[in-house]
């Protein structure tokens, strides 16, 4: 922060490139909210898989792909030693 209280360059920058993978986690995290699939188990995935299961697989799968796009594009690096400990 500067003198008048306001962000550095950086951080504002960094703040709002941010600002569309935390708009698609919210959207994620309202999809795990599922209401349709509640009231019957069909029609079936693959034959025997109801709906309902299947969705919470897929969404599990894109939850993780999430997940890991996030951690590996903002993992703070310094918290990384690269030397590993020698304990």
């Amino acid at each position: 922060m500067d003198r008048r209280g306001r962000l550095a360059t950086a951080t504002w920058h960094r703040s709002i490139a941010s600002l569309p993978l935390a708009l698609i986690t919210a959207v994620v995290y309202l999809l795990h909210q599922d209401f349709w699939f509640w009231r019957s188990a069909r029609p079936l995935v693959f034959g025997f898989l109801p709906i309902g299961l299947f969705y919470h697989a897929a969404y599990t799968l894109g939850a993780s792909a999430l997940l890991w796009l996030i951690v590996r594009r903002y993992w703070p690096s310094h918290l990384d030693d690269p030397r590993g400990r020698s304990e």
